[in-house]
């Protein structure tokens, strides 16, 4: 049976862009009003807890997420139109 939560770097960005495969889950999952911390991504079975504050973390750099404090994010404006299909990633550019 296969992991569903890698950590070989199966789930690292593919080469297309800076997204990776578990980053539509993450932004899905922080929509919900439970869920605000790498640690209920890792509940959640879409990454493990380490990788996934890897990605909150990028996710952020490039503002679908919003850091509130050490460990606890929620989603943007930014983040709710991607999900929506209104903004290209390709398209983002990480803060500086």
């Amino acid at each position: 049976m296969e992991d569903p939560n890698p950590t070989d770097g199966t789930d690292e960005p593919d080469g297309d862009g800076w997204m990776a495969p578990p980053d539509d889950d993450i932004l899905e999952a922080m929509c919900d009003d439970d869920v605000f911390a790498p640690d209920d991504i890792d509940e959640r079975g879409i990454c493990r807890g380490p990788h996934a504050a890897t990605r909150c973390r990028e996710l952020a750099a490039y503002g679908l997420l919003e850091r509130r404090m050490p460990g606890v994010y929620d989603i943007t404006d930014l983040g709710e139109r991607y999900l929506a299909g209104e903004v290209d990633p390709s398209d983002l550019e990480p803060a500086e």
